[in-house]
């Protein structure tokens, strides 16, 4: 990922600079003092100095991939965690015989990042492509490099200007979990005993079961999930609109037979009883 996103900052600068018949070279190599010493031409040096976590990017959720392949015997679910955010954190630095000659390469170089603080997809190379996030970048920011010396020292090599250039790319360590889909929960109420090395409830007869129900509309002569379709339970108040495939949720409530009522912007409303929980089959209806 990190040697594909070096790429992808190459090519951008090679456009927008622009770098016409190698008149430079773009490094991102460590610029100690025996690798600034073999330098022939003008070059820019984008050091990678530090990849940490962005926690205020961070997200703990789960979510449908858009891109599960669907199966033809019984439904599933795929969900997969958000991906991580990564800062990138580059010095931006200009190599050349002449200082003047360095802060004209410089100052061409912030020009360039600075139109572009998200990385155009026309750029993106390898495992960067297609990414779930916008790449979005900051240049000369306040609050990175604030001692670049103590980096210098480092490096072993004399100290010049430097730029402070932060990528956030997404990384994606998760693993996509299919299993059958959930089409009733009951929330159970009582008192838990033996925790936390025995699970155990003892019921509280005083409080009724609330049971959630969970369907897919379909289209009762093409057999197509209906997107955007209106259902409620009759009598109880529990209304929704289905998602994009079609899915709906409803509830909770107690126990009991109950009437689903579909309607369409076309047609009559159609109407099926169930039973909640269902003992057999599903909550799913045609219209």
């Amino acid at each position: 990922m990190l040697a594909d996103l070096d790429e992808t900052l190459r090519q951008l600068l090679i456009a927008e600079l622009p770098v016409k018949n190698g008149e430079l070279d773009i490094s991102f190599d460590l610029p100690k003092r025996d690798w600034s010493s073999r330098i022939s031409k003008p070059t820019v040096n984008l050091f990678l100095y530090d990849v940490r976590e962005n926690n205020v990017l961070r997200q703990h959720q789960w979510e449908r991939p858009t891109s599960s392949p669907s199966n033809a015997g019984a439904p599933t679910a795929h969900l997969k965690r958000t991906p991580l955010r990564v800062d990138c954190s580059y010095m931006i630095t200009a190599w050349a015989a002449d200082p003047e000659d360095e802060h004209r390469l410089l100052t061409r170089c912030m020009l360039a990042l600075f139109r572009h603080p998200t990385l155009p997809s026309r750029f993106l190379v390898g495992t960067v492509q297609n990414p779930p996030f916008d790449i979005q970048a900051r240049l000369a920011q306040h609050d990175v490099l604030e001692d670049p010396s103590d980096l210098w020292n480092v490096l072993d090599n004399e100290m010049r200007p430097g730029v402070s250039y932060v990528v956030t790319l997404a990384l994606d360590p998760w693993q996509e979990i299919t299993g059958p889909i959930v089409r009733t929960r009951i929330l159970r109420f009582g008192q838990a005993q033996h925790l936390p090395d025995t699970i155990s409830l003892v019921p509280d007869v005083s409080r009724t079961d609330l049971v959630l129900i969970a369907g897919t509309l379909r289209d009762s002569k093409s057999g197509e999930p209906l997107p955007g379709t209106d259902i409620a339970v009759q009598g109880t108040g529990y209304a929704t609109t289905t998602d994009h495939a079609g899915r709906f949720t409803l509830g909770s409530m107690p126990p009991g037979e109950y009437t689903l009522i579909a309607w369409t912007s076309e047609g009559k409303p159609k109407q099926r009883q169930i039973a909640v929980p269902a003992t057999t089959g599903d909550y799913d209806m045609e219209v």
